[in-house]
């Protein structure tokens, strides 16, 4: 799967997603530190134990690197998106739970990861090895970076 790179200084406004997810009993936020294991374990169950390692160091930053999506009412854990795990500037790893597909919620947590990155000073983003190239074109803009697989993650055991 390639690389792909986005420019974040061309973004698309996400607050009519962000607003409407809220009126809808989604919650967007940085989970906090005393979070990190509960959400790990999501990870992990939902989407194995590489995705949790690698999210595991956004944990490590200030602030948290890494967003998650929740039902408001119950706390239930929807979705998640982490960036600076694996390389500086780099977006991933992210889920959204099979149920709760199609909402909205993976193009929001994706465009709250890339306006962080913009707000911590890239002018581009890398989404690393991107399974669903057509998503991040539509969601962001992003394009393919040629020759790029499989990039950085050539030594997964």
């Amino acid at each position: 799967m390639p690389d792909l790179l986005v420019k974040l200084y061309d973004l698309p406004d996400g607050r009519a997603t962000y607003e409407r997810l809220e009126r809808d009993g989604v919650r967007l936020f940085r989970p906090m530190t005393p979070n990190r294991d509960k959400v790990l374990q999501w990870i992990e169950a939902q989407f194995g134990i590489g995705w949790a390692s690698e999210t595991a160091t956004a944990f490590a930053h200030t602030p948290v690197s890494c967003f998650v999506a929740v039902e408001a009412e119950t706390k239930r854990i929807l979705g998640f998106a982490a960036y600076d795990c694996t390389a500086p500037d780099f977006f991933g790893p992210t889920g959204v739970d099979e149920s709760a597909r199609k909402r909205g919620i993976g193009g929001a947590l994706l465009l709250k990861c890339l306006e962080a990155l913009r707000e911590e000073g890239y002018g581009y983003a890398v989404i690393g090895s991107a399974g669903p190239v057509d998503f991040y074109r539509k969601v962001c803009g992003a394009e393919v970076i040629p020759e790029s697989s499989p990039g950085i993650y050539k030594d997964l055991l």
